[in-house]
C-alpha cells in the first residue's frame, strides 16, 4: 500500500471514512470500525515498539525487562497474565514487544499533530480484523469461539500463556495480534487503546504490514495541513486535557497553546473551554 499525500483536513476525513466506516457496518455485526490508527509527529515513521529502540541484542534483554519490572512494581499487580503486566510496562514507559494504537482516528491525529508543527506528519490505519483472519488456529480458535474482534489479556493467554508460546506459534508464518489492555487508568479508555504484538520481535512492524500490503493504509500531513488538522482538533476539543484527565495532561495542554510556535496568541489570552465547559 502506497502513503497517500493529503492535501487538506476535508480530504484527509474523506479518505479516512472510506476506509473506516463501511468496514464497521457489515465486519462481523461489530458497533465500531475495524480499523485502528497510529499517528507519528515526524520522520522517520516507524512502527518501533519500544523494545526495538533499544541498541544492541534487544531480544536478549526482553525476559530481563519483563522480570524486574514485576519484581520491582508489585505493589501494582494488573492481572495474572503476561499480557497485563506487558500492558502495564507499556503503559508506564518500559521497553516492549508492543505497539500502541487506537480506535479513534481523530485520537491519532492528536499524537500526530501535537508536537513537531514544522515537520510532516503520518496517520496509519490497519484493518485488525483482516489480519486476525492470518493468525495461527490456535489463536483464531479463541477468537472465534468469543466472537470478538480483539483479544483480551486472558483471552490472548489461552494460546499463548507466554512470549514463548507467543513466539513458537509464529514460527513459520510471523503474524501481528491485537488486543485491548486492561483499564488501568482514564487515559486508556478515553484513548479507545488498543496494542499490537508481533510474533517475531526482530521484525520491524512496517516490514510485516510491507508483506501484507491489502491490510493497511497510510496518509501523509505536509506541514500545512497538519496544522489545519490541528486547529479541527482543537477546536473538537481533542487536546491534551481531554485525552490525558490529570496534572500532566493539563501541563501539556498549556504548554501547547502558550508555545509561540505553536499558537501566536497574545499571553493575556486564555485557552478556550474544553467540551463546551465554561472558563
Amino acid at each position: 500500500m502506497a502513503i497517500r499525500t493529503v492535501s487538506s483536513w476535508r480530504e484527509l476525513d474523506d479518505l479516512i471514512g472510506e476506509v473506516s466506516g463501511p468496514r464497521g457496518h457489515h465486519a462481523g455485526g461489530y458497533s465500531h470500525s475495524t480499523v485502528v490508527f497510529r499517528g507519528r509527529a515526524r520522520p522517520p515513521h516507524e512502527l518501533l515498539s519500544g523494545l526495538a529502540r533499544l541498541t544492541g541484542d534487544y531480544r536478549a534483554v526482553e525476559r530481563h525487562l519483563i522480570r524486574n519490572f514485576r519484581k520491582y512494581a508489585h505493589r501494582q499487580a494488573p492481572g495474572s497474565t503476561i499480557w497485563d503486566w506487558l500492558a502495564l510496562g507499556q503503559h508506564h514507559g518500559l521497553p516492549t514487544r508492543l505497539v500502541d494504537w487506537t480506535f479513534s482516528p481523530l485520537v491519532a491525529l492528536h499524537f500526530a499533530t501535537a508536537t513537531w508543527p514544522e515537520e510532516e506528519a503520518l496517520l496509519v490505519g490497519v484493518d485488525c480484523e483482516a489480519a486476525h483472519r492470518l493468525l495461527p488456529a490456535p489463536l483464531r480458535d479463541v477468537l472465534d469461539a468469543e466472537g470478538a474482534l480483539l483479544f483480551t489479556t486472558e483471552m490472548l493467554a489461552r494460546a499463548a500463556p507466554d512470549l514463548d508460546g507467543l513466539d513458537k506459534l509464529g514460527a513459520d508464518h510471523p503474524f501481528l495480534v491485537f488486543f485491548e489492555p486492561p483499564s488501568l487508568d482514564e487515559r486508556i479508555v478515553t484513548q479507545s487503546s488498543v496494542l499490537s504484538a508481533l510474533s517475531d520481535v526482530t521484525r520491524p512492524v512496517e516490514q510485516w504490514l510491507g508483506d501484507n500490503p491489502d491490510l493497511w493504509w497510510a496518509w501523509r500531513l505536509r506541514p500545512d495541513v497538519k496544522a489545519e488538522v490541528r486547529e479541527r482538533l482543537d477546536q473538537a476539543g481533542i487536546n491534551e486535557r481531554a485525552l490525558m484527565p490529570d496534572l500532566d495532561g493539563l501541563a501539556a495542554w498549556l504548554r501547547r497553546y502558550y508555545s509561540p510556535d505553536a499558537c501566536p496568541l497574545r499571553e493575556s489570552e486564555d485557552p478556550p473551554p474544553v467540551n463546551g465547559g465554561h472558563r
